[in-house]
């Protein structure tokens, strides 16, 4: 599986603007542009609605985990061809931003996909990227782009070592290097001041009508060290109820679950719950 990915991303890295390194197939940029062309009429005046329309359209696209890990540094990686949870919801904001922001170019998208993906909007190496969900919630609401609402629907506050990366250096290539090691160990550190709020698991059903479509869904974990191990969009179906939109490591592709979020996060082993985002 490793050596067919790499072979499918046999990938040209360029430069573009001032010094934006991007990784993208020939076959991904005209996957992007194309994207472009059929999200034309899905904004809504509700943001939360373009956002679900725009995750709508990824429906049957692969999940394919560690897109993003790829060669030796850092770079903008663009890849439509297959999406994980995280790089589901960052492509889906950022086309959905240019709709909002009524950009249409290329260079519009991967501007935007940098701003979402990075610390404080700037690609400076691995220790730049996002990497854990609850420093990717908090950076990108000081970016204006989303706003934290955990709390004001019923969430608690948890204090909790976040440190999963730096106590499991071997399983991220970036880490061999030292330099990226030093600087995602000072992010643990940085997260360990602050506890973040989840929504307890039996208390989701009863606070879901506080949840609108097309807010951000991230999975609160037990697990020793980490925050969160997955996320969606909340979307919600005829039923009434809400629903994930997400990258399903289950059918191996975007879907959105059979079951209502609440009953869904019953069969999620180590789940405590949920963090709510709302894009703004």
């Amino acid at each position: 599986m490793e050596r067919i990915y790499f072979i499918v991303f046999i990938l040209c890295s360029f430069f573009q603007g001032q010094a934006q390194h991007i990784t993208c197939s020939p076959k991904d940029k005209s996957l992007v542009e194309t994207k472009i062309v059929e999200t034309q009429g899905l904004l809504n005046a509700d943001f939360g609605n373009t956002m679900a329309s725009v995750g709508k359209t990824f429906l049957k696209v692969p999940y394919v985990a560690k897109t993003l890990e790829i060669g030796t540094t850092e770079t903008l990686v663009v890849n439509l061809q297959g999406l994980d949870c995280t790089t589901f919801i960052e492509n889906v904001m950022a086309f959905s931003l240019m709709l909002k922001n009524e950009r249409s170019s290329f260079n519009d998208f991967t501007n935007y996909l940098e701003t979402i993906r990075y610390k404080d909007s700037k690609l400076q190496g691995y220790g730049s990227r996002l990497h854990y969900f609850t420093e990717w919630i908090r950076n990108n609401e000081t970016k204006g782009l989303l706003t934290d609402i955990t709390a004001d629907i019923g969430g608690i506050a948890i204090e909790k070592d976040i440190n999963f990366m730096g106590t499991h250096r071997e399983l991220y290539p970036f880490l061999k290097d030292d330099a990226n090691f030093e600087k995602i160990v000072a992010t643990e550190k940085e997260l360990a001041k602050e506890p973040f709020c989840y929504l307890p698991q039996d208390q989701i059903e009863a606070k879901e009508h506080l949840i609108e479509t097309g807010d951000i869904i991230a999975l609160a974990t037990s697990i020793k060290g980490l925050d969160v191990t997955h996320t969606g969009i909340a979307v919600r179906e005829a039923n009434g109820r809400i629903h994930l939109l997400h990258a399903s490591t289950t059918s191996m592709e975007v879907e959105i679950t059979k079951k209502p979020l609440a009953e869904y996060l019953k069969g999620v082993k180590k789940n405590i719950g949920i963090l709510v985002a709302r894009p703004l």
